[in-house]
């Protein structure tokens, strides 16, 4: 998974950091490169000096805290200009060291393979005949290998794609037990990488081969960096009010600090050598808001000696090589252009559809149900698409809330913010609403969230991936999606607060995935519940980042390339898992028999909307013979167009009507609506009792007091729709 961003094996570093309070020398450009081939080190140095005199260097180089080199350099003797003596005021220049081989030699060869290579070195600097330093700097080292892979992050938006184009088309086909199941694990999976980019997001000091591997998946985010958007970005943000950043303009003068490990520890107080956990926990603060001069509203952090300093979502915005302020619009522009790409590959796909089947390329009743009801299958995707752009938006929205970038852009976030927020929430009160309703009316939630197609094609984005009874757990997902998004955005000035956060907020997604168990089978929890582990672990990692504990550097480098080998496993498993499961479908007569059937029996409620054509079109007839001016209905959904006094209406209507029936009981088993009460119990509903069903006492109990049969019942009673095609009118 590695790659050579170098042609030649190099050491290479852009900044410049201090390491020591009231440092006499400090540096807004540094510019280095060591290639062992010359033996030399290439370096730019503009820098202030506040020394005077001849001086020694000290140096140690340190790889993942393990410090495998130390040598103390005269720049007298090695002739370098400028330095020799140090003098006071601003130091610029260029130069090229021969690096001596003994010293060269000591520089392991894994130094220049291994990607992300967490490597800095730190220099001393003494004057001649001193013990003590009165400056300190240190540069973190690249070697231009990295896991930051262009190849990896389109590999995984393909894949994620691939999986949600092809449960609509296998839906299409009729196998919808497939499709379900296609669908809920490339939603998880989008949801995995999302998980993976949010790690970066945080103000969490983390290592460099963390940063790059959480880098491959903030296109989940909607952070793409294309060049002519970003210059219509500035001049959208310049034109509204706001003062877009120059960072990258900069960059030719000034060095950007890319926060990756904590300010080191120094003793409080009057020789105290110990530091307790509040002090170690503002000493792990970034290093610019204790140490640096301001953070204004909206800018990026300027340090004492004129360079930048990114952390957490600037970190991500300068790695992306996109300006701090175009991030927020950067976000949102791809968010829109999602849906409405989304909007016109449906439609062409209907236009499609139709040509071929007046031209009889295709058989006349493939996608029937999509042809006959695109529109509303159409607001699913929308609504469905509403869902996974929902953690992108609120991170970016109410971080752009801190930033104001402008007055414009401001509006903007608050707009799609409550606009997302009502859409998902008036979704989620619908679902749990004709869930309720069918249970009042048929003892099982799952008889009209699977059985009316308008329920299905709207809302069910909703819940169709979780288990009947569990139809209300969509809520606990957009709370855990909203509070962790508040976390990412508001806490960006102190990464303990997040990284401990997040641990509180994962244990508890783990523990209610491990206990509810709300997917629909037993498959799809345990994909869903491995995730929620791995998310669970990888927020134990981030708090090890802080160093709150203390823990040695050798330890957090560590920990950094088990977060990358770990993650990296788990993520090439579940694009496996996806990439096989779709791939089959394909090669199979009935993919169907592939899964098992849900112990809920929604597959049992499912129908086509083709198939219920030709019985609609008789019960609108017959409504309208019998002068019913209300006209026949089509479905048993709360219709989004019906005010909410004509709901209640019809809510006290049913309630009426469910009171008028109470005497004669149907025939039809409430746990399983569709089939006569004699059928024999689903061998798999066993495994999953349901609060629903009624015992095999009581059912006998009352098909003794009701002797009629089904058919005499039904004479007397209008089946509805749903039962008619399911077997009752035969």
């Amino acid at each position: 998974m590695f790659t050579v961003a170098a042609a030649e094996r190099a050491l290479m570093s852009q900044s410049l950091n201090i390491c020591q309070d009231d440092s006499m020398f400090s540096a807004s450009l540094f510019d280095v490169k060591y290639t062992p081939g010359d033996n030399k080190a290439n370096f730019a140095l503009t820098a202030t000096s506040s020394v005077q005199g001849k001086v020694t260097f000290d140096i140690s180089i340190t790889a993942y805290g393990y410090k495998f080199l130390e040598q103390t350099i005269d720049p007298c003797k090695i002739d370098l200009g400028g330095l020799c003596p140090m003098n006071t005021g601003p130091l610029e220049f260029e130069h090229a060291l021969n690096v001596p081989g003994d010293a060269a030699s000591q520089i392991p060869g894994i130094a220049y393979t291994v990607p992300d290579i967490d490597a800095k070195v730190r220099v001393y600097i003494n004057l001649t005949g001193q013990v003590d330093s009165i400056a300190c700097v240190e540069a973190d080292f690249s070697n231009g290998k990295t896991v930051d892979l262009l190849g990896v992050k389109w590999a995984t938006a393909i894949i994620a794609g691939l999986g949600l184009i092809s449960s609509a088309i296998v839906s299409g086909l009729g196998h919808s037990n497939t499709a379900s199941h296609i669908a809920a694990n490339s939603l998880s999976l989008f949801a995995y990488f999302q998980g993976q980019a949010i790690v970066g997001l945080t103000a969490v000091p983390l290592p460099p081969i963390v940063q790059s591997w959480t880098q491959n998946f903030q296109w989940s985010m909607g952070i793409i960096n294309v060049g002519f958007m970003q210059t219509i970005f500035t001049w959208y943000q310049r034109a509204t009010g706001g003062d877009p950043g120059t960072l990258f303009d900069n960059l030719g003068t000034k060095s950007v600090q890319v926060e990756k490990r904590a300010l080191a520890l120094r003793s409080i107080g009057s020789g105290s050598e110990s530091v307790n956990l509040f002090n170690r926990a503002a000493a792990m603060m970034p290093r610019s808001l204790p140490t640096y001069s301001t953070l204004a509203k909206r800018a990026n952090i300027v340090t004492e000696s004129g360079g930048y300093l990114v952390y957490g979502i600037q970190r991500v915005a300068y790695r992306t090589k996109i300006e701090t302020t175009n991030l927020f619009l950067t976000g949102l522009v791809f968010f829109i252009l999602f849906v409405v790409f989304t909007i016109l590959i449906v439609a062409a796909f209907k236009g499609i559809l139709e040509l071929c089947a007046k031209r009889k390329v295709i058989n006349g009743e493939k996608f029937a149900e999509f042809r006959n009801g695109w529109l509303t299958i159409l607001k699913g995707i929308l609504f469905r698409a509403t869902l996974i752009g929902f953690p992108q938006m609120c991170i970016l929205c109410t971080w752009e809330f801190t930033q104001k970038d402008s007055p414009a852009l401001v509006v903007l976030a608050v707009f799609f913010l409550l606009g997302m927020m009502g859409t998902l929430g008036w979704g989620s009160f619908k679902v749990i609403s004709i869930a309720r309703r069918s249970v009042a009316m048929h003892r099982n939630p799952a008889y009209i969230l699977f059985s009316d197609p308008q329920a299905l094609n709207k809302w069910g984005f909703l819940y169709i991936q979780y288990r009947a009874s569990a139809y209300y757990f969509v809520v606990p997902t957009l709370v855990y999606t909203f509070i962790k998004a508040l976390f990412v955005s508001l806490a960006q000035g102190s990464g303990i607060a997040q990284a401990v956060g997040f641990i509180i907020i994962e244990a508890g997604a783990l523990i209610a995935a491990s206990v509810l168990r709300p997917w629909m089978d037993k498959s799809t929890n345990s994909f869903n519940i491995s995730i929620c582990a791995v998310n669970f672990v990888n927020s134990i990692f981030l708090l090890l980042y802080t160093n709150v504990f203390g823990a040695p550097a050798l330890v957090v480098g560590v920990v950094g390339v088990i977060f990358f080998v770990l993650n990296a496993i788990f993520a090439l498993v579940l694009l496996l898992m996806i990439i096989i499961s779709t791939t089959l479908v394909f090669f199979r007569k009935n993919p169907d028999a592939r899964y098992q059937f849900m112990a809920d029996d929604r597959a049992s409620f499912m129908k086509s909307q083709s198939q219920l054509n030709t019985t609609t079109e008789l019960d609108a007839l017959a409504a309208t013979a019998r002068g019913d001016k209300s006209g026949y209905k089509s479905h048993m959904d709360l219709d989004d167009d019906e005010s909410l006094s004509a709901t209640s209406m019809r809510r006290r209507t049913d309630q009426s009507q469910m009171d008028m029936r109470a005497g004669a009981r149907s025939p039809v088993n409430p746990s399983m609506p569709l089939f006569p009460a004699a059928r024999p119990e689903s061998p798999f509903r066993s495994a999953s009792p349901s609060p629903y069903n009624a015992s095999a006492t009581s059912l006998g109990q009352a098909r003794t007091q009701h002797t009629a049969s089904p058919a005499s019942f039904r004479q007397q009673n209008n089946a509805s729709p749903w039962q008619r095609g399911a077997g009752y009118d035969h």
